[in-house]
């Protein structure tokens, strides 16, 4: 006969009602380490690369892929061991992480190298937190296997506690711009994450111990009998369904970045509304939701695609929340989707392996795959288009309905593509108002689609291809995509002008016809903000006023429009990250100032911050003006960098900087490194327009 004690009745009671906050807690601290980990240490490597929007890119697919193979390991652990077997082994993986910190770039590595510099990042992030991350990364898939093995009432479908974790990522990324970043340095931030990682040690071996108090009878073989094993159409499903978000989180970062700032203020805003689908989706209720989402994504879709590719002269600050907008929508359509197709518990390891190995697809596509395949950001309205394939019942109606739709859609879109590519039609500026209402109607006859997936589809691809073939006004002549972003050499439709754009922004223009259609021979003429009389012009000949042979250091090449303010016996060396605009610069078929008036100009190809310290020169002037599209590289303004600065500065010397920006003011930035340093200075606007072009 056996009798009850009422202590150990107790203690197991208690162990029991602490299993959902413990496991809970736990997740959440591991999300929130995972997901601050990720723009603290891109923010310690972003001057290596110029401050380049693709590090951030990059470092995506790192997280990415380390992810997955996370998630790999904590399949396959719970797959072969026993439940306390994988408690103990990974508290060891823990404990041999921990010996990797504090955080910190690996020495070693070097300077980054003038190709694959993408590779090369991947290695160094392996190298510094590669360890440490894939501990942490292991834990969201591996806690909630160990809590559908308990007896707990919600074991059977512990899936919302994927809510807790993404979560827990969410509240990080909001709290790291906006309380980590600017209180603390970042030797701070990394030892305050080496002491949540040794929490959160602590807290996985008491999960582990909870678990094993409060196991469930049926073993894990006896489980995944009983439930329908998931198909391989299954898992396709699963992966087409986080790859579109995936590799739209990429996309839609780099082009919101490429023009405000590459900084992880802009970096964990898509990151966070990325997470944060995954807790408004991955619960019971949410279908009400999810049938407004499907209805309103074509009326978002509409207007952005229209102005994506230029077809519309949007505010910058319209075509940005219409981004985000469309990202949002159609992540939280896809994740909903994959909520829904959720397998048994038992078989949750493997759900979010595949759903990683989406995850790490979409990251390489747009972040490794595109920047080389793709000579313009052709990614972004691919992945546009690929959102609307995943409404649900996309495909209810079979392929005999895609086939009938496609074939009309693709005879339409030859129709109007045969007067550009046969004929070479180009619309001309005064076109533009038309082709405005044109753009409106398919505007209008997409958003009409709502419940013809095909139709839908098909539109928007003959919008997205129209909006490039016959942009009114422009004709471009010469694309190129390197790590650092999208060139472009454009002529205006008269034929008068040659202009180079780094993303949306113009940095060079050349004047190579006159009124009357003849060639311009001769010396080039700087225009846009290099005229003469303008303010690169005012500090050369002050200078040149002090120095009649100047010694000067220009950050960022461009077109080379500055070339031609050199005079016989100056010293000149230019600092360019972009091999590709070095390319452009020194060719004479696009721009002719390098060539004409410095062909044998020294370029020192690096980031500046770097190669300027390093070049031991000294300059009577330093001039900055690098820009990523609209964005000047953030960290060579900084204390640090304008000290670097000083040490090559001649006595009695200038450093100007061009810091212009539609959305960032940074004066008061640079006054305050500029009064740290003693230094006095001066601002000065210019809203002058030369040829026609605003600077």
């Amino acid at each position: 006969m056996s009798t009850f004690d009422p202590a150990i009745g107790l203690s197991r009671a208690r162990s029991a009602a602490a299993l959902l906050p413990a496991f809970a807690a736990t997740i959440f601290l591991s999300a929130t380490l995972l997901f601050s980990v990720q723009p603290m240490f891109t923010k310690m490597v972003l001057p290596l690369l110029g401050g380049s929007p693709s590090v951030w890119s990059v470092a995506m697919v790192f997280f990415q892929g380390v992810l997955l193979a996370g998630y790999g390991y904590a399949h396959a652990m719970t797959h072969w061991l026993d439940p306390r077997r994988v408690a103990f082994v990974h508290l060891g993986v823990i404990a041999l992480a921990f010996v990797a910190l504090p955080i910190v770039v690996a020495s070693g590595w070097g300077h980054p190298p003038a190709d694959h510099q993408a590779l090369w990042l991947i290695g160094l992030f392996g190298a510094s937190i590669g360890l440490p991350f894939f501990a942490v990364a292991a834990n969201a898939p591996l806690l909630q296997a160990w809590f559908a093995r308990t007896t707990h009432r919600q074991a059977h479908d512990p899936y919302f506690l994927y809510g807790a974790s993404n979560l827990g990522s969410f509240a990080s990324l909001l709290a790291y711009p906006f309380l980590l970043e600017p209180i603390l340095t970042l030797r701070e931030q990394s030892s305050l994450w080496t002491a949540g990682f040794g929490l959160l040690g602590v807290m996985i071996a008491g999960c582990a111990i909870l678990m094993t108090r409060n196991m469930s009878g049926e073993s894990v073989a006896a489980a995944r009998e009983t439930a329908a094993a998931p198909t391989w159409a299954d898992r396709a499903k699963w992966v087409a369904l986080s790859f579109v978000p995936s590799a739209l989180l990429i996309a839609v970062t780099s082009h919101v970045s490429t023009d405000i700032a590459s900084a992880p203020f802009l970096w964990v805003i898509p990151l966070a509304l990325y997470l944060l689908t995954f807790v408004l989706t991955f619960r019971t209720n949410g279908d009400a939701v999810h049938l407004w989402l499907v209805r309103l994504q074509p009326i978002v879709v509409a207007p952005l695609v229209i102005g994506l590719m230029g077809g519309a002269r949007a505010y910058w600050f319209v075509a940005i929340l219409l981004s985000v907008g469309t990202f949002m929508i159609s992540t939280m359509i896809c994740h909903r989707e994959l909520y829904l197709r959720r397998p048994d518990a038992s078989h949750l390891t493997g759900f979010y392996m595949w759903v990683s190995a989406g995850g790490v697809l979409g990251g390489i596509f747009s972040g490794l795959f595109a920047p080389f395949a793709f000579p313009d950001v052709w990614e972004y309205p691919i992945l546009i288009v690929a959102a609307l394939l995943c409404r649900p019942g996309a495909f209810d109606g079979g392929w005999r309905v895609w086939s009938r739709e496609g074939a009309i859609c693709f005879a339409l879109l030859a129709l109007a593509l045969v007067p550009r590519i046969v004929f070479g039609v180009q619309l001309p500026a005064s076109a533009e108002p038309a082709w405005m209402i044109f753009l409106v109607f398919l505007a209008a006859a997409i958003m009409l689609q709502a419940n013809h997936a095909p139709r839908l589809a098909g539109l928007t691809v003959l919008t997205l291809v129209l909006t490039v073939a016959y942009r009114p006004g422009l004709i471009q002549t010469d694309t190129a995509r390197s790590f650092f972003g999208v060139h472009k050499v454009i002529e205006s439709a008269d034929g008068r002008l040659r202009m180079l754009y780094h993303g949306t922004t113009l940095h060079g223009a050349q004047r190579i016809r006159d009124d009357a259609g003849k060639p311009i021979t001769g010396k080039p003429e700087p225009l846009t903000y290099y005229y003469h009389g303008g303010l690169f012009a005012e500090a050369i000949n002050a200078t040149h006023a002090k120095h009649p042979k100047a010694r000067v250091a220009l950050v960022g090449l461009g077109a080379g429009s500055l070339a031609c303010y050199a005079r016989a016996g100056d010293k000149w060396t230019y600092f360019e990250i972009d091999p590709e605009v070095v390319r452009i610069a020194r060719d004479p078929s696009k721009f002719s100032f390098l060539p004409q008036c410095a062909p044998d100009a020294n370029v020192v190809i690096g980031d500046a911050r770097l190669t300027l310290s390093e070049n031991g020169g000294q300059y009577d002037l330093i001039m900055l003006d690098a820009f990523s599209s609209d964005v000047v590289p953030v960290h060579l303004l900084t204390r640090e960098a304008l000290a670097a600065y000083m040490q090559r500065l001649a006595p009695g010397g200038m450093i100007a900087f061009h810091i212009s920006n539609r959305y960032l003011e940074l004066a008061s930035v640079l006054r305050e490194a500029a009064g740290q340093q003693g230094l006095s200075m001066h601002l000065k606007q210019d809203k002058t327009v030369t040829a026609g072009l605003p600077h």
